[in-house]
């Protein structure tokens, strides 16, 4: 499992740019992390102040630093304003894991732009990582996430902290 993220590995997809999180991205970090139509499904705390976006940002890109995660803003590939996140995290090196997280800005939702995103993250982390599997953590009643695990062969396999559990391993299907 490779988790050298230097230089940070940019994602080109056809009409994204998946890169790392800059400090000119707190006003858009706070509203990923302060509006009820995105956090309706998470456990995070809401953001409060611009001020935390800027720390969070902070937080994120140290981790990058530390290697203990890999985290992209999402933006169009001819507009720089960050649209969403997408996430590995929660690595196992015994296990070859991790775990993916996202989120999508509503006004961007059902474009296909998560399924492009999820896609590149998804190809990165098994080939470029050599991850064996990866787990999706989520609330069973965020179907559009549900349908996005599903369409990228993540499997239901259970629950963990109140949250269903999806995998998937390198082959594309999990068992």
């Amino acid at each position: 499992m490779q988790t050298k993220f230097h230089p940070f590995p940019e994602l080109s997809t056809q009409r994204l740019l998946l890169r790392q999180l800059h400090p000119e991205d707190a006003p858009e970090i706070f509203i990923q992390r302060s509006d009820p139509r995105i956090v309706a499904f998470t456990a995070i705390p809401p953001g409060q102040t611009l001020e935390d976006a800027r720390h969070f940002i902070q937080k994120i890109n140290t981790n990058v630093a530390n290697e203990t995660s890999v985290y992209w803003a999402i933006t169009l590939k001819n507009a720089p304003q960050l649209i969403g996140t997408i996430c590995l995290w929660n690595f196992s090196l015994e296990q070859s894991s991790a775990e993916i997280g996202y989120s999508l800005h509503p006004d961007f939702q059902g474009q296909g732009y998560m399924q492009e995103a999820f896609s590149a993250v998804v190809q990165y982390a098994f080939e470029a990582m050599e991850l064996e599997y990866m787990e999706a953590c989520l609330n069973l009643e965020n179907t559009p996430s549900v349908r996005l695990l599903a369409r990228n062969k993540f499997v239901h396999t259970g629950e963990s902290d109140g949250l269903a559990v999806f995998t998937q391993n390198k082959t594309g299907y999990f068992g």
